[in-house]
């Protein structure tokens, strides 16, 4: 099967009950309170043809904790995490801060309404931003990631793109993409990854959603873990490298997975020397 699942493009639209957004269910999902009821009705109508994503999404999620609080304790105090959508339900900020009040966290998104959000859900909170921006077009992203003023970019960053570049299109080379992200960062800063694999369930899921509802869902590329690999270029991947999702640095009490090794997801975290 063709690695590209072409579907209709649409992250907001207006449904016969309201506007939705791909991070609004996501909440949803993860137990958060700040999506809509017509967020909750999608949500709700997906999970019919595609049972698995909900419980994806909250495995993401603790990837998610996992890799921030590594990276503090590896001494990173600064976070540029992309495509991020709504900073709730455990995001970056709440992990790393509640290690380390100082870290500081900026996060991209490409939907002005889920960033509007977020600017409300941060208020009073100064070492964390949400910029508006194209993850495809890393000039922009840095250029509004540096008038916040949070990040210096002579320090270490870690850069974080989990749950988000199978939503990027092989066209759009997404490892170049990757690469000019982590050549305006210094050495020491790191690179985490979390990318979706071939998955059967998912596409017939999505097809069959779809199909009842003609509501539109994000493209997906997945991409097995040799391509994976390839976001990392020359960085050093921290041990166990290339892992399906539940098996990197797993802890107790998280969501378990009845075959973690089947997990249709990999990841890495990789550091610039």
């Amino acid at each position: 099967m063709d690695n590209e699942v072409e579907r209709p493009v649409g992250t907001l639209v207006e449904n016969g009950s309201g506007p939705w957004s791909i991070a609004g269910i996501r909440d949803c999902w993860l137990g958060g309170s700040h999506c809509t009821v017509t967020d909750r009705e999608i949500a709700e109508r997906i999970l019919v043809g595609a049972p698995q994503l909900a419980h994806v999404v909250r495995v993401y999620r603790a990837l998610l904790g996992r890799v921030v609080r590594y990276l503090v304790r590896a001494g990173v105090r600064q976070f540029l995490d992309l495509g991020s959508g709504l900073p709730t339900a455990g995001n970056v900020h709440e992990v790393a801060q509640g290690l380390d009040h100082g870290c500081r966290v900026v996060y991209v998104d490409i939907d002005p309404l889920v960033v509007a959000k977020s600017h409300k859900l941060l208020t009073g909170n100064h070492n964390t931003a949400t910029v508006l921006a194209d993850l495809r077009q890393p000039e922009q992203v840095l250029d509004a990631t540096a008038q916040c003023g949070l990040l210096d970019l002579g320090a270490p960053v870690a850069v974080l793109a989990i749950d988000v570049l199978h939503h990027i299109p092989d066209a759009d080379n997404p490892a170049a993409l990757i690469a000019a992200y982590m050549d305006a960062v210094c050495p020491g800063s790191y690179l985490s990854v979390a990318h979706g694999g071939d998955d059967e369930g998912l596409v017939t899921g999505l097809a069959t959603f779809y199909g009842f509802y003609q509501i539109p869902v994000p493209p997906l590329t997945f991409r097995n873990p040799a391509q994976i690999a390839e976001f990392f270029g020359k960085l050093d991947l921290v041990e166990p490298g290339i892992v399906p999702v539940p098996l990197w640095h797993p802890e107790s009490g998280e969501d378990p997975s009845a075959d973690p090794e089947s997990f249709p997801a990999c990841c890495g975290l990789g550091r610039k020397v």
